[in-house]
């Protein structure tokens, strides 16, 4: 049990961290398109791939960190501490709910059933990012609201600016999730539970 407690710490560090290295890359190239933030990445396929190989707590937990390194050290941008908070930590940590399928995965993959696994997958990855979502459009409607056009509702802004990276981020997401888990699905969805007491 302490060995898998360890493992879980040591992949929690390093997926949080390749998040993190990701969404640098995707920053430097479309910070231009989006100047307020977000970007289409594929930064969101570490947190899914630990929230399906362990759960939501795995999930939830890489997620807050990989929020909380780019609060720190990435480009981001912070103008309140309340939309920082809504932005990077909750955000993020949200992403990890994906896990809430991971039993439902694995044993759709014990069984060999490869068309029902992936309906669990894209269902997680689906909820992870509509979460996201959610937490970014009301960031944007409550503290955005002054760069929406002359005009345009706040909300409809915020839909519309979030859900431009949103959208395609999830589907990348989705496609490289399954791609991984296909070529190692023992390393992926093995049965790997950790203590609650961690």
């Amino acid at each position: 049990m302490k060995q898998k407690q360890t493992l879980f710490l040591v992949e929690i560090a390093v997926f949080s961290a390749l998040a993190y290295l990701l969404d640098l890359f995707s920053g430097f190239l479309f910070s231009r398109i989006w100047p307020q933030g977000g970007s289409v990445s594929i930064a969101m396929v570490p947190v899914f791939l630990m929230a399906f190989r362990w759960g939501v707590k795995g999930g939830i937990i890489t997620g807050f960190l990989f929020g909380l390194l780019q609060a720190i050290l990435g480009m981001s941008q912070i103008y309140h501490p309340i939309q920082g908070i809504l932005d990077y930590l909750v955000a993020f940590a949200l992403v990890g709910t994906a896990g809430l399928f991971a039993a439902q995965v694995k044993e759709s993959m014990q069984k060999g059933n490869r068309i029902k696994w992936i309906a669990f997958v894209i269902a997680g990855t689906f909820i992870g990012s509509a979460l996201r979502f959610i937490a970014h459009f009301i960031s944007g409607w409550v503290f955005f609201g002054s760069y929406a056009p002359p005009g345009q509702p706040v909300a409809l802004y915020s839909f519309l600016y979030n859900g431009t990276y949103m959208l395609p981020s999830m589907i990348l997401s989705a496609i490289i999730v399954i791609l991984v888990i296909s070529y190692a699905p023992s390393r992926m969805v093995q049965s790997t539970q950790v203590s609650n007491k961690i």
